[in-house]
């Protein structure tokens, strides 16, 4: 089966938020299986700065799949709030010319709802984006906790991630490789 073509496509928005595991997992989920079909695939990371992970490394593997690993890292450790509301609208702006350049099936903003939920770029200014600028075969995923009520409100799906128990917090370990990065 091939590719479905653009102009037969709809194109949804999705929405992955809330306290528990598997946002940005759920996203890259949709990363390889999209890059599988043959579809062109753009991941930016607000978060994640120069952490080397699993799944960028996996999509190294594949000549469709572009991926950003941008931000100042773990925004609740900063030191320097201005700074990471300069990068968050610096990535943003590439998020927006990204979408614009039409070259992508599937686009991820990976975790860029901490952004809304620190006020560093409003849920009106990403809906309002996606209302007005997202082409309607796109597929495009935003992951992170504190998803604006603006932002849910323009998506198609939107799923809420709830922990229920988490190893860190109940046992003391640390994030382990292969599992969450």
């Amino acid at each position: 089966m091939a590719i479905k073509r653009r102009e037969h496509r709809q194109g949804v928005t999705l929405v992955h938020t809330g306290d528990g595991k598997g946002k940005s997992s759920s996203a890259f989920g949709m990363v390889f299986r999209a890059a599988a079909w043959g579809m062109n695939v753009c991941v930016i990371q607000f978060i994640k700065g120069k952490w080397k992970t699993g799944e960028q490394k996996a999509a190294e593997k594949f000549d469709n799949i572009e991926w950003h690993a941008l931000g100042d890292g773990f925004t609740w450790d900063t030191k320097n709030p201005e700074q990471d509301i300069k990068t968050s609208r610096e990535i943003w702006d590439l998020c927006k010319e990204k979408v614009r350049s039409h070259q992508y099936d599937l686009i991820v903003f990976d975790e860029i709802n901490y952004c809304t939920g620190y006020g560093w770029i409003s849920g009106e200014e990403i809906a309002a984006f996606i209302r007005e600028e997202k082409p309607s075969w796109m597929h495009l995923v935003l992951t992170g906790r504190n998803a604006a009520d603006e932002v849910i409100e323009v998506a198609d799906t939107v799923t809420e991630m709830r922990m229920i128990k988490h190893a860190f917090k109940e046992k003391g370990i640390k994030a382990q490789q292969g599992v969450e990065f």
